[in-house]
């Protein structure tokens, strides 16, 4: 939805990004004017149930307010659950209350404070880790883990077996053998291949160089990390509370990480393949971010 850092650009919004999982939406940040991008992505705002913030600088969270105000507009009734910083709590209500705006709907939030990464959200089909990172003020990355997937039925081998009916997919599925009205037991190796691999994604911003976090994002698919700006001013980056696009390559690589994504860009830099050409030295499977891009995980196979 967005990757420019505090001051946004025409064609670019600041800090903000959809993540779907197995049909689950989470919204990671959400700057100002996130709800027109979603918009514009022509994204469902009723998939929507959980926002992860990492930090209370105004590019990560001015755009939240409004998008709960429009979902109340919308009439929603579904619970929001808003995982953030101790103070995002405070923060949206004391808008509602001094702009006399109602909330019909349950707003749940989760505050944090740790500074160790844990375990924050888990349901059926994903994990959601914090990332602590080191900004001016406290922040978190998030790390998304999808759990090991169920086994892919073998039809061709299924089919072998009239007795096995639809109903009895999910049990097999789920790693059970079957048993025939004879008494004999086909194993589950016969009926079943194996699943796809469980994929991961971390989301890394901002932050100055934390190599401590390797461990904790070690071998994920894909990782965003900022990249304010280049080496030549390490000091600012430093100083401000930021990374250099050779510092998030460094990360990659030391992470073993499949892809990188740099983002939150200083308006200094016109030309954003500068960026790249720091990095990619050191990390070669780089990319810089699109407005709206998609970036897809899952093999043309694992969507059958």
């Amino acid at each position: 939805m967005g990757f420019n850092s505090a001051v946004p650009k025409r064609n670019i919004a600041p800090t903000a990004q959809l993540l779907e999982v197995h049909s689950r939406y989470f919204l990671i940040d959400c700057g100002e004017g996130t709800q027109v991008q979603l918009r514009k992505a022509k994204t469902k705002f009723s998939k929507i149930n959980h926002i992860f913030i990492s930090h209370l600088h105004g590019d990560h969270v001015f755009g939240l307010i409004g998008l709960i105000s429009t979902f109340q507009l919308l009439g929603r009734e579904t619970p929001l659950h808003i995982f953030g910083p101790k103070g995002i709590q405070d923060f949206i209500m004391n808008q509602l209350k001094h702009t006399q705006g109602r909330c019909g709907y349950p707003l749940r939030f989760t505050e944090l404070t740790h500074k160790i990464s844990e375990k924050i959200y888990e349901d059926g089909k994903v994990e959601v880790f914090t990332i602590p990172l080191d900004h001016r003020i406290y922040t978190n990355g998030y790390l998304f883990k999808e759990k090991p997937r169920l086994r892919k039925l073998n039809i061709e081998a299924v089919n072998n077996y009239p007795e096995i009916e639809q109903c009895d997919y999910a049990n097999i599925k789920n790693g059970r053998d079957f048993e025939l009205s004879n008494g004999e037991i086909i194993p589950n190796s016969k009926l079943t291949l194996d699943p796809g691999k469980a994929l991961s994604y971390a989301f890394c911003s901002d932050t100055r160089y934390k190599p401590d976090i390797v461990p904790i994002i070690q071998n994920v698919d894909l990782l965003y990390h900022e990249s304010t700006f280049l080496s030549d001013l390490q000091d600012m980056a430093y100083a401000t509370g930021h990374s250099t696009a050779r510092e998030a390559a460094t990360i990659a690589r030391d992470a073993n990480v499949g892809q990188l994504i740099l983002g939150h860009f200083s308006n200094r830099y016109e030309d954003l393949t500068v960026m790249l050409d720091e990095a990619k030295p050191i990390f070669e499977n780089t990319i810089l971010p699109e407005p709206l891009g998609v970036y897809d995980l899952y093999s043309e196979e694992e969507k059958v």
